[in-house]
Order: structure tokens, then sequence, then C-alpha cells
């Protein structure tokens, strides 16, 4: 029997990718900082502590075979040191520790987003670091020395699509509801771009069957996005039928957009608030062009959450527990 380490158990993908794992024939491991936010349901080992502490890392991966690296610090644009600090560098570590342990599979979770729009198709294709969000960049470096470091320990990126969903973490629903009701936000290119949303649920099949497949070898990556793909235009226009959320009233084409978000992040040192829209943001709206057909071939990944679902759960959730608008970055974890 295979034995699961699972990092970042109590985030948005590690519960999921617990939930996806209980009822097969597996050990887990639910790795987290705090025990008492894990779901209640969970009766597995759990072991409790910081990726930042050599002593907890070296104790974290004895009697591992698996590694599902959920944990992240996350930041929709800026704070380029954070994202360094407490994402980039821990990750490395634990990547670096993995190898020397002789963990047979690492898994990682990136995003469809990481390398050019036009190359999205290929979930081989290197990634492209964006100034303007260190963060993405932070997910590049991990990819890139996953490839590096690929030979006796398995190395499995999995480029998933917008997360949707609940017990949601931060992602670009939460962020862009806000903006809609101000009135102020555009259609980028008219909204017809594809907008990748996937289900928690259908995330955590994916690691579930990407950590459990014996076929993998070397550095493997695949497109993770749910059953349906639907526009930008779709997505708000279902957010204003079923939640009454405004619709733009008027589009702008991508150029002007990443322009006017430039424009935005160079005032936000002088105003109280975070930006309307930022670089960031457009870059999620690119048009992708991606499929499932690798992970349902390789894989035999079969979504099954569809997108209105994934987000009906989401606002309901968020109905219930967000009282005040998501800031565009993780709260900062104590030192």
């Amino acid at each position: 029997m295979k034995t699961v380490l699972i990092t970042g158990a109590n985030g948005f993908v590690g519960s999921h990718i617990l939930e996806a794992l209980k009822d097969l024939p597996v050990k887990t491991i639910a790795s987290c900082r705090e025990r008492n936010k894990l779901p209640q349901w969970y009766q597995g080992e759990i072991r409790e502590g910081d990726l930042r502490d050599p002593r907890f890392l070296n104790e974290l991966l004895q009697g591992v075979d698996v590694v599902c690296h959920a944990a992240a610090w996350t930041s929709l644009w800026g704070h380029a040191a954070q994202s360094r600090a407490l994402y980039l560098a821990p990750t490395l570590k634990l990547l670096d520790a993995c190898v020397e342990q002789g963990i047979s599979r690492f898994l990682f979770i990136s995003t469809t987003s990481a390398s050019a729009p036009e190359n999205a198709g290929d979930p081989l294709s290197r990634g492209i670091p964006r100034p303007f969000w260190p963060h993405l960049g932070s997910v590049i470096a991990i990819e890139d020395a996953m490839r590096k470091r690929a030979g006796k320990t398995t190395m499995v990126t999995l480029r998933c699509g917008l997360f949707a969903g609940e017990r949601y973490g931060l992602g670009l629903l939460p962020i862009l509801l806000p903006r809609l009701k101000t009135h102020l936000v555009p259609w980028v290119a008219g909204g017809k771009t594809s907008m990748p949303l996937i289900d928690g649920t259908d995330i955590g099949q994916a690691f579930a069957l990407a950590a459990l497949n014996t076929d993998l070898k070397g550095y493997e990556s695949f497109n993770i996005v749910g059953p349906e793909i639907p526009t930008v235009r779709e997505v708000i226009h279902f957010l204003h039928q079923e939640f009454s959320y405004p619709e733009p009233h008027f589009s702008v084409p991508f150029p002007i957009a990443y322009i006017f978000a430039w424009m935005m992040e160079k005032l936000d040192p002088l105003v109280p608030w975070e930006p309307l829209v930022t670089r960031s943001i457009i870059h999620l709206l690119e048009e992708v062009n991606i499929t499932n057909d690798k992970a349902k071939m390789r894989l035999g990944y079969q979504p099954k959450v569809h997108w209105k679902d994934a987000v009906r759960k989401q606002l309901m959730e968020m109905k219930a527990m967000q009282k005040t608008n998501m800031k565009m970055f993780r709260p900062l974890p104590n030192a």
C-alpha cells in the first residue's frame, strides 16, 4: 500500500486531494500548519508543522512514497519577496529533500496560464515568467526545477484551470465579483475568450489518478480543466442572471486592458484600496485553448462537475462565510 503525503492539506486543493483519496487503498498523511482546520471527517495521520522549518522537513518525508504538494502562499500581483520566502524557497527545499530521500513521485499544482497563451494547449511547454506577477514566476521556477531533478523521483505537474467550488481560497471569482459591482469593469475582447473553471472535486480526482498511475516516468505534465469550458461572457452572464451581478457596459481589446491595468497598479501606493484590475487578472483572461485530452488518455481523468454547479457552490459558501471583500494575497503566516 502506497503512503501519500498531502502538503497544505487544510487548503482548497489539499482538502480535495484528501477527499479523493479517502476511499482508495492508500495511506494518507496530512501535512499542515493548523490541524484544527482539516476536514472534520479526516481520520488519517497528521504531521503538523512549517515547511520552512528544517527539522520538520527532515521528519515530514519519513515513510512516504508519493508527495502531493498543495501548500502555497499566493498573491495575484506584487509581493515578490513574500512569494520567494513563503512559497518558492520552501518548495525547492522540499523538492530537494524528496530526491535525496528517494521519494518515488512528486506532484505539483500549476496553472494553465503558465506558458504563452498560444502554447498552453501543450502542458509540457515551458512557462514564461511575467514580471507583473511574481507568484506566477515562482510557479514556473518550480516547474523548471522539477524538470531538472526528474529521474528516480518522477515529477508530475498538473496545470489546472481557474479554481471554483467549496472550501475556496484565493481565486479569480472572489476577486472579480466585488469589482463587477462597481460597474467599471469592461469586457476584455468582448468576453469571448475562455474561462477554464474547475471544481476542487475534479482537481482532487486528477491528483489521485496521477499519484497512483504506474506508467508515469521522468517529468510529466497535464492540463486539468472541467468537463465544459465556458467563455468569460457566459460566466458573467450566468452570474448576472442567477446572482444579479452587473454585466460590463463596454469592451476594450487586450492591449488597452493591459495599459489600464498598469495604470491601476501605479496608482496603488496613492490610494487606500487595492487596484480595480491588475495585469495578472488580464493575463488570466487570455485565450489558452486547452483540453483534457492528454489527461484523459494517460490518467483516465474524467471531470464531473459542471462549471455552473462549481460557481453555485462557491457563491453559496461566500455568502455564508465571506463578510468582507477578499484581498489579492493570502494572509501572511506568523513567523
